[in-house]
């Protein structure tokens, strides 16, 4: 058996985040992204892949409840039930300004097509116009008598039009010009959910919840056609003319040999029956009726989850998206067929998940990912652009556990357990069901597929039995799923069944349960071989060694535990968790496993030496689910945050990184070694930055302290540091200026860095209050210290003056001013000694000049005669004065 070497670590891609909570939504002008509201915050997301490009924090601690985008796409608009009206530059994402108007939340917002205006509806039943650029009202709007739900400008921006729509069954249509209501539409008996401008800008198209839709003409206001559609309806779109719409629609006129509509003028309908429709304006018919989509109504009783809330005709020919109740995103695209016309769903992006309680990757390539979340369905999303591939429908009741196989014929398989006390099974290629097992008196907690044979798979559930499904009889072509039967059942367990797992060879099955046991099983008759019992907690998952005669365990007791078959010992106890363990997986041929729990830690552990090699912190609560990939050992995690994360083994690309890294390091610290010979110091400086090397960076600018312009090679080194290098820098400076013998350096250097950055530079530094925090302290102790040191200088300074060691520095500066005192004071005598004085000292030679300091040293009296005569000089002057 080939040795395989040891996981040391896994990298993170969250591959699947909540984006969608429900709300407004709004698409780019170009339809590369969407603006979504998701709870308290704003998201920005790709619309190819679903991937959160940013997030904003709406400003409220409650929902947004109305979003628009500035026509160039740089400005966003939003507002909740705080009343305030924000704007948002996207390119920084801050918040630009903001402003009050409404009594009461904003439910629709609208800019212009010029962009300097928006529109906003209220539940005040007010209608405001804004300015952008200054934030103040520019129409006030007043006439409705119910909540604003809709809102809309006329597309022409030469006609200053706006339209709004109320729960009062009306829609108003204001003047910009003159700011008075223009005309009131009547007509509608329920609430005006939406509307739209025709591509000619000659009609208003209105759609309610009272099933009918209607078309006005914008010339006289009056009523040209209602067209019912016995549907509450949710949005109505315009289909451009020359748009792949209106070709095929153009298409199915000519077949049917009917006139086409009315210029080319069709538009399309979604509601509360969860299907697409596209309506001729000039006949009032439905010209094309989608069959079924993943959320279409099957009976009456199931409403409260299905439907349509909002559609979107997509720029640039990229389709219709259509927003469904359960917050997913659905892209359509017309293709011709041999009626004229069909819908092909061409995405499917999930914008909220609710909680992950498991998963299985799907196929021999694993490329696809089976999800059970806390709903009936159980949804199938490609790894690559992590697109919701397909839905597989037909569970009652909410899917609880799912496991997957290929079977011998190469056919992908999905087993699912649910709620509604029964299994599934399903083929991947076909995405139907291929038969029914009935037969649990409670909830399916857990399936699992035979490893070797995979014709079988067995069930546990909360009635505690097991059961034994037969794969016999199961084929492609069936219209109708069989009914799945029962090749053993046996009564297992004192509580609900958690977890199943049956060994590579299908000769065993092990069931974990609330009871705190574990029992294994033969198959297929089911009988028992041991019980393993030392757990204080419920058992939520078990698991066969892929090589030894063991199984894992993990409990609610915060442990994970492995276990002998033969005789049900515990060989190994596993503690880590902080809380209950969830999930356990074996991993590199049973020598290292991984696992997940409560705690919302994902856990790396060895086998042999009972360590945990690493632990990763990437959910915000419970990981219920773990799926590892069977050849790439890849992994997959969810769980209670709604997000789905693939970990990517990285041990191998850490170490070649390690090397590289290590490699760089040598022929960069030889680099540096050249440099300090060469006395380069501004890249010896760089190149210690680069290898995070503070020790060294003190000595050169150590060295640099004592050298002559010192200040210049300095600032050359420091002008070529990014905001970050400075960060760095700012943090040796502050390790440096806590240490006496260091702080003389650090402070010349911080000195340097202060003159280089303007004050505006360093507060954009990252964590610049925490760092001056650091430094402020120290340095005004070493500053007190300088000064206290300077003080007691002076009486050195007096003490050698008094010595006659030194001389004071001011004696000529004084015998000066006392000279031109003297001279002010006394326009005779005294100018007269001064001038005569200067020339006595002009004519003493050089020699004779240091002769005389020479004795003026050595002798204390001539020293003490000196001053007291000039002193006496100005004493006299001053007495004089006086």
């Amino acid at each position: 058996m080939a040795w395989l070497p040891l996981k040391r670590n896994y990298s993170c891609v969250p591959s699947l985040q909540q984006f969608y909570t429900g709300g407004p939504l709004v698409v780019s002008s170009d339809g590369s992204f969407l603006v979504c509201a998701c709870g308290e915050s704003i998201k920005i997301v790709d619309s190819s892949n679903a991937a959160i490009r940013s997030s904003i924090d709406g400003g409220d601690s409650e929902a947004v409840t109305a979003l628009a985008l500035s026509p160039d796409d740089k400005l966003l608009f939003s507002s909740g039930h705080s009343r305030q009206i924000r704007v948002w530059d996207l390119s920084t994402l801050k918040c630009v300004r903001s402003w009050k108007g409404h009594d009461g939340p904003v439910m629709g917002m609208a800019c212009h097509p010029s962009g300097g205006l928006l529109a906003t509806a209220g539940a005040d039943r007010k209608v405001l116009v804004w300015d952008v650029d200054g934030g103040f009202c520019t129409h006030y709007f007043k006439g409705h008598k119910g909540v604003v739900s809709s809102i809309l400008f006329h597309p022409d921006p030469s006609k200053p039009l706006l339209f709004s729509g109320s729960d009062d069954a009306s829609v108003q249509v204001w003047d910009l010009l003159t700011k008075k209501c223009a005309a009131t539409l009547n007509g509608h008996h329920s609430t005006v959910t939406s509307m739209a401008v025709s591509e000619d800008g000659e009609t208003l198209v209105s759609a309610g919840r009272d099933k009918v839709v209607m078309l006005w003409d914008l010339n006289d206001y009056s009523c040209k056609k209602t067209v019912l559609t016995y549907e509450t309806l949710e949005a109505v779109c315009i289909i451009q003319s020359g748009s792949p719409f209106a070709s095929c629609l153009n298409l199915h006129d000519q077949q049917t040999g009917k006139k086409s509509g009315l210029k080319g003028m069709y538009f399309v309908t979604v509601g509360e029956r969860g299907v697409v429709r596209v309506w001729s304006s000039e006949r009032a018919a439905c010209l094309f009726e989608q069959k079924s989509s993943d959320v279409t109504v099957s009976s009456d009783t199931d409403e409260t989850k299905r439907g349509f809330t909002a559609a979107v005709m997509l720029p640039l020919d990229q389709g219709l998206l259509c927003v469904t109740v359960d917050q997913r995103l659905l892209v359509y695209s017309p293709v011709k067929s041999p009626e004229g016309m069909g819908l092909v769903l061409m995405k499917r992006l999930v914008g909220y998940n609710e909680e992950i309680v498991d998963m299985k990757f799907l196929g021999n390539e694993e490329n696809l990912l089976a999800v059970a979340t806390n709903t009936e369905q159980v949804r199938v999303y490609d790894l690559a652009s992590m697109s919701c591939d397909y839905v597989l429908s037909g569970h009652t009741e909410t899917v609880l556990c799912v496991d997957t196989c290929v079977s011998s014929s190469g056919r992908t398989l999905i087993v699912t357990g649910s709620k509604d006390k029964s299994v599934r099974l399903w083929d991947s290629e076909s995405k139907s069901c291929l038969g029914v097992g009935i037969g649990h008196m409670g909830a399916v907690g857990a399936v699992a597929f035979s490893k070797k044979q995979r014709s079988f798979f067995v069930s546990g559930s909360s009635d505690r039995t097991l059961k034994v499904w037969s794969l016999n009889g199961v084929s492609d072509d069936v219209e109708q799923p069989i009914n799945l039967k029962a090749k053993a059942v046996v009564a297992a367990h004192d509580k609900d069944i958690n977890s199943l797992a049956i060994a590579p060879n299908d000769s065993l099955v092990c069931s974990g349960s609330q009871d705190r046991t574990a029992c294994v099983w033969t198959l297929p008759d089911l009988v028992s071989v041991t019980v393993l019992k030392g757990h204080k907690r419920g058992i939520w998952s078990v698991e066969f060694s892929p090589v030894d005669q063991c199984v894992i365990t993990a409990s609610g007791d915060k442990t994970i535990k492995i276990w002998a078959i033969s005789d049900g010992s515990c060989l190994k106890t596993f503690e880590g968790h902080t809380s209950s363990v969830l999930r356990a997986s074996f991993l590199s041929r049973g020598t290292q496993f991984v696992s997940c729990g409560a705690d919302g830690l994902v856990k790396l552990w060895t086998v042999k030496t009972n360590e945990c090699i690493a632990t990763y912190d990437q959910h915000e609560d419970k990981v219920w689910a773990l799926a590892v990939g069977k050849k790439t050992e890849m992994l997959a995690t969810g769980g209670g945050d709604a997000v789905i994360n693939l970990w990517y083994d990285s041990t191998a690309s850490d170490k070649e990184e390690a090397f590289r890294r290590e490699e760089e390091g040598v022929l960069k610290g030889q680099e540096l070694e050249n440099a300090i010979v060469d006395a380069d110091y501004t890249k010896a400086i760089r190149l210690a930055f680069d290898l995070r090397r503070p020790h060294k960076l003190f000595e050169l600018f150590s060295e640099l302290c004592r050298k002559r312009g010192a200040e210049n090679q300095i600032q050359r080194a420091l002008d070529a540091l990014n905001k970050e290098e400075f960060r760095l820098l700012l943090e040796y400076l502050r390790e440096w200026n806590t240490k006496p013998k260091l702080c003389h350096v650090a402070q010349f250097v911080l000195f340097r860095v202060f003159n280089i950055l303007a004050p505006t530079e360093i507060i954009e530094i990252k964590g610049i209050a925490e760092l001056l925090e650091g430094l402020l302290p120290y340095s005004q102790r070493h500053f007190s210290r300088v000064d206290r040191l300077v003080r007691s200088a002076f009486l050195l300074d007096y003490t050698l003056t008094g010595m006659s060691v030194i001389e004071p520095e001011t004696d000529t500066r004084e015998l000066k001013e006392n000279s031109s005192f003297q001279s002010t004071v006394k326009d005779g005598e005294e100018v007269l000694l001064a001038d005569d004085a200067d020339k006595e000292q002009k004519q003493v030679p050089k020699e004779a000049k240091l002769k005389t300091v020479m004795k003026k040293r050595k002798s204390d009296k001539h020293k003490d005669k000196t001053p007291k005569r000039v002193k006496g000089v100005a004493y006299t002057s001053i007495a004089a004065t006086s």
